[in-house]
C-alpha cells in the first residue's frame, strides 16, 4: 500500500490556527509548521491535524 500524500494546494486555503499565519510544509516529516507560533502538525494519511493538542514544538 501507496501512503497517501498531502495535496500541496490546501497549503493555500490552511493557516496555522493559534497565529493565523502560513504554513509551511516538510515533506519528510510530513507535517505542517508554523514558524509563527513555534509548533508543527502533524500530516496523516494526507489529513493535515490542525490541532492544537496534536502539534509538537519546532527545535
Amino acid at each position: 500500500m501507496t501512503p497517501t500524500t498531502f495535496d500541496r494546494r490546501m497549503l493555500e486555503a490552511l493557516v496555522c490556527p493559534l497565529t493565523q499565519t502560513v504554513l509551511s510544509y516538510d515533506a519528510e516529516r510530513q507535517e505542517l509548521a508554523s514558524k509563527a507560533a513555534g509548533v508543527a502538525f502533524p500530516i496523516r494519511d494526507g489529513i493535515p491535524i490542525m490541532l492544537v493538542s496534536e502539534a509538537r514544538e519546532l527545535d
